[in-house]
């Protein structure tokens, strides 16, 4: 069992800069990929970034791309997510995610566990 709590959200103007930690408990966190997905109001979930286990790959959506950056402290059981040129279209609740066969994924069904989310808000 893998327990998930994201922390960083807040308000920023556009273009400025905010860092998301997600931290994990449970004995097993670096075996699992782990993935950023947000929803914005009456929008489905959608896909932010993905990091296997090992951090060696990563991925990103296009609309992200350039802009954030996925990494992880396997010692410190902590994926971030560091978003720069922040735009209003990011505006939403961050989630981040883990998967035990550590895939880099897109879908929100590969993941097997979730946290309770960090709203980011930014401002025109």
């Amino acid at each position: 069992q893998v327990q998930l709590v994201e922390s960083g959200g807040g308000l920023v103007q556009a273009g400025g800069s905010l860092r998301l930690s997600c931290a994990a408990s449970g004995r097993t966190f670096s075996s699992y990929a782990m993935g950023w997905f947000r929803q914005a109001p009456g929008k489905e979930r959608e896909f932010v970034a993905a990091i296997t286990w090992s951090g060696g790959n990563t991925y990103y959506a296009d609309s992200v791309k350039g802009r954030f950056t996925i990494s992880r402290d396997n010692a410190k059981n902590t994926v971030y997510l560091q978003m720069n040129s922040l735009k209003p279209e990011d505006t939403a609740v961050y989630y981040c995610a883990a998967d035990d066969q550590n895939r880099i994924a897109t879908i929100t069904e590969t993941y097997d566990y979730w946290g309770q989310g960090t709203q980011v808000t930014v401002s025109s």
